[in-house]
């Protein structure tokens, strides 16, 4: 049979009332495919909504205006980009928010020196959306809340003290990523594997926190046979993926949710996705309650090791060689799009 990925409904479950089915199914599919779809979540939805419709006025800018908030430095996690595939089409669309929008911003918030050095290259800020840093705050906030009620959740359902999960200090995201996926009208009948707008991956967070719209199922994950299985779009709903972090956190035990997003549908797809990390100073290795006289085959780790390199391996990776140029010089990145 095909595994699902279930519906939880959040204060339910962390209730003392949780029917043992609702909870068996959470923890079959953080075990085995690691994606989760939250109702009563307490992020209300108004202020989904709310930013989604300003952050989906951005996005549908005439294409010169949105040059124009492009990361003035070329940092790939700042502002608008667009990604067009091999032959010059548009694939997506994205905008990203950094945590804080200088060192100064990340220093008065507790952060040392040499962490506050990760948001030296500025947010972008649309004047035609005066109050999207605000909204965007708050939902951010909102997302990170859902977080840490998920990752009390998994500590019950695998037994553990609600505080095993290291949660204290300032919490790292990445970048807060908004995804916009045009409709596909290039060719017909193909494959999934043949129209892929967003690549299989998992991510490197602890948790990610998403929330999709659109008319179609374009969300995929993987599942434990190998098999992909569509992510529905639910009202309300928020999508919960854990990430290696708690992989290595959980000894293995929670499976990291891969995923990949498919073209389709008649209108197009957005998601908005916030990464929750630990704090900058975390050690991630497995936690004591996971781990047993046999030990762990994970290596400790600093989570500030990894997260001062992010963009270098980033762009290691996937970048191409105007955009790595442009982030050598410092200067505003904008992809080409082939005319046709």
């Amino acid at each position: 049979m095909t595994a699902r990925i279930p519906v939880i409904d959040l204060e339910l479950a962390l209730s003392d009332d949780a029917p043992p089915e609702l909870l068996a199914a959470a923890r079959e599919s953080a075990e085995r495919i690691g994606i989760i779809q939250v109702t009563n979540h307490g992020v209300p939805d108004e202020l989904i909504d709310g930013f989604h419709d300003s952050i989906g006025r951005v996005l549908a800018l005439p294409r010169e205006e949105k040059a124009e908030l492009a990361s003035p430095t070329g940092h790939p996690y700042r502002g608008w980009r667009q990604w067009p595939d091999d032959f010059g089409r548009l694939e997506l669309e994205r905008f990203n928010i950094g945590q804080f929008g200088s060192v100064e911003e990340a220093e008065v918030a507790g952060l040392s020196e040499e962490y506050a050095q990760l948001y030296a290259h500025p947010n972008v800020w649309p004047e035609q959306e005066p109050g999207l840093k605000d909204l965007a705050a708050r939902y951010h906030d909102a997302s990170v809340g859902v977080a840490e009620k998920v990752l009390t959740l998994y500590a019950r359902l695998l037994g553990v003290p609600a505080e095993t999960f290291p949660t204290s200090g300032r919490p790292y995201y990445t970048s807060f990523v908004v995804n916009d996926y045009p409709t596909w009208t290039h060719d017909g009948g193909e494959a999934d594997e043949d129209k892929l707008l967003l690549l299989e991956h998992a991510d490197g967070s602890a948790l990610t926190v998403l929330h999709q719209r659109g008319d179609y199922a374009g969300l995929q994950g993987r599942g434990p046979d190998g098999e992909w299985i569509p992510v529905p779009i639910v009202p309300g709903a928020l999508q919960v993926f854990s990430g290696h972090i708690l992989t290595k956190w959980t000894n293995g035990r929670l499976s990291a949710g891969t995923h990949r997003v498919v073209a389709g549908g008649s209108v197009t797809r957005r998601s908005t996705g916030v990464f929750w990390h630990p704090s900058l100073d975390t050690v991630i290795e497995p936690l004591a309650p996971f781990v047993g006289p046999e030990g762990s085959d994970y290596e400790p780790a600093l989570l500030w090791d990894r997260a001062k390199r992010q963009v270098e391996e980033y762009l290691e990776v996937f970048g191409r060689p105007d955009q790595i140029a442009a982030w050598r010089e410092r200067r505003p990145y904008v992809a080409e799009l082939a005319e046709a």
